[in-house]
């Protein structure tokens, strides 16, 4: 299927890594232009040359997103770049254990700056250009909002925050055509996931307990499954699809855990 995303200007924060780099690397493969957004301009580069040498087109922008006014720099910079955007993914976060024992007020704050503000602030800077394309805004979120975790209530209410703005946006932003869906993550395949099961006492062990619990087919989600959802949601293909949060997640957060085991 033509997702018609052909030299579409389509801002990814977070797209150097994991979900967001495959997210980037599934829209230049459709002929849109990725712009990663993140706050690694090496990390951003490389990301930028792997989409290149795969015959795709990419740009990046390096800016801390927790910082208010790094969102409103990047925003500009794609605007000066190409006159235009068309599409933005709000990908950027870190699940960073800010609990509620420990009362840790400015690592609560400092959290919802970086997994939350962002996103409002990059949508509201990108409004001007997304009104006159008619483009689409995707949140990326998590389980965490809807399943909890324990130990990361900043992380949680920020994701909470997420699929409230997504309906919130798709209301207010229906005068203008802009379609706004977010997609939600659970147990996906990445480096920092691997990384993390890394620095567990059994890795393999919990690993195999983590995805026993996954309904279908017992394994983790991928990047690029996370991607092809993305990428179809920013695309005309889905033009009357708005205010929708779709689990891309093998079942995991609506299925019966036990269903893993029939």
């Amino acid at each position: 299927m033509d997702l018609q995303l052909q030299d579409k200007v389509i801002i990814v924060t977070g797209g150097a890594r994991g979900i967001g780099e495959g997210i980037a690397r599934v829209l230049a493969r459709e002929g849109a232009v990725a712009v990663i957004v993140g706050r690694n301009a090496a990390d951003n580069q490389q990301a930028v040359a792997a989409i290149e040498a795969a015959g795709g087109r990419a740009w990046q922008v390096a800016a801390e997103l927790a910082e208010p006014a790094e969102c409103a720099r990047a925003v500009q910079a794609v605007v000066a770049g190409f006159g235009r955007i068309d599409g933005l993914v709000n990908n950027a976060g870190v699940n960073d254990g800010v609990g509620l024992e420990t009362g840790d007020y400015p690592g609560f704050m400092a959290s919802l700056h970086k997994n939350l503000v962002h996103y409002y602030l990059m949508a509201h800077h990108a409004l001007p250009e997304l009104k006159k394309s008619k483009g689409a805004i995707v949140n990326i979120s998590s389980k965490t909002a809807e399943t909890g975790q324990g130990n990361t209530s900043a992380y949680a209410a920020a994701n909470g925050g997420r699929n409230a703005l997504t309906r919130e946006w798709a209301v207010e932003l229906l005068k203008y055509g802009i379609r706004v869906n977010a997609v939600v993550v659970a147990e996906c395949w990445t480096p920092a996931y691997e990384t993390w099961v890394k620095t567990l006492a059994n890795p393999e062990e919990k690993l195999r307990e983590i995805t026993s619990k996954i309904p279908l087919e017992n394994r983790m989600t991928t990047a690029e499954e996370i991607a092809n959802t993305t990428a179809f949601l920013l695309s005309a293909r889905s033009s009357h699809t708005t205010g929708q949060i779709l689990h891309v997640d093998g079942g995991y957060v609506h299925l019966d855990r036990a269903l893993a085991n029939a």
